[in-house]
């Protein structure tokens, strides 16, 4: 069984600001906004990223779970990360086994969706998804969150999601709770590699609660989104961008994306 981070999701306050600071600095561009977050009080817009989405969620009304979270982690920031797997049968008999309830659940034709719930799993939301029919797991396949065409928006200046970065109160604690829903080994104590990507799991030190953190984007040549990210005053380091309450750090492209 494989496991790929397929997309990573984060949550503001209002949604524009965001949308047009991954477009200004990164390139990103539109290619979905689903209409059913509407039903959680969100509105939403997902960029791809290589074969990877970024999406982010915004409330539209009060009392709301992305409102609620906002105001735990005190401000933007990282949502969930959100993987696919290719047999989502042993995947929810695992999250079962281990007694991890879900937050959020549901099956269309096409799409297999669980939510663990970030007070079982700790750092922030988990959710293990497969993705049936025609090229269903191929790794520029289809994306039923991402709408019907997601593959036509891209940009040059990042290539993929290579890492996400999550910080805990108890990090050893939290990576192993990761390792042992997904079934992989850990490298170390704080690393969890999937097929395509790793998690790292590191102490709260930037004064914010638990959660989704930061994240590494493949970056083959880092100068225009600098000089994007210096214009916007989004620059937080030599190859760290900080955009919607989350580290995002670039790193080089490795010379050949898994393809598995």
């Amino acid at each position: 069984m494989w496991l790929r981070l397929r997309q990573i999701a984060l949550v503001a306050e209002q949604l524009a600001p965001v949308e047009a600071q991954l477009q200004q600095v990164l390139g990103l561009e539109v290619c979905y906004r689903d209409p059913g977050v509407l039903h959680f009080g969100l509105e939403n817009a997902l960029f791809p990223v290589g074969n990877q989405l970024l999406e982010v969620v915004a409330p539209v009304k009060p009392g709301t779970a992305g409102g609620r979270y906002l105001q735990r982690r005190g401000g933007d920031g990282g949502y969930m990360v959100i993987t696919q797997c290719d047999d989502h049968t042993p995947r929810r008999a695992r999250v079962e086994a281990l007694g991890i309830r879900l937050a959020h659940q549901f099956q269309v034709d096409n799409f297999k969706n669980m939510q663990l719930h970030p007070k079982d799993t700790g750092a922030t939301f988990f959710e293990i998804d497969e993705q049936l029919g025609d090229n269903a797991h191929a790794p520029d396949g289809p994306w039923t969150p991402a709408g019907p065409d997601w593959q036509r928006a891209r940009t040059d200046r990042v290539q993929g999601i290579g890492a996400a970065e999550l910080q805990c109160e108890q990090p050893a604690e939290v990576a192993r709770r990761w390792a042992e829903i997904a079934e992989l080994p850990l490298d170390g104590d704080l690393t969890l590699t999937l097929d395509n990507a790793q998690l790292r799991f590191v102490p709260c030190t930037d004064g914010r609660p638990e959660g989704l953190g930061g994240i590494d984007l493949h970056c083959a040549d880092p100068q225009p989104v600098l000089e994007a990210a210096a214009a916007a005053g989004v620059q937080s380091g030599d190859q760290q961008l900080y955009i919607c309450g989350m580290r995002i750090n670039l790193c080089p492209a490795p010379d050949r994306m898994d393809q598995q």
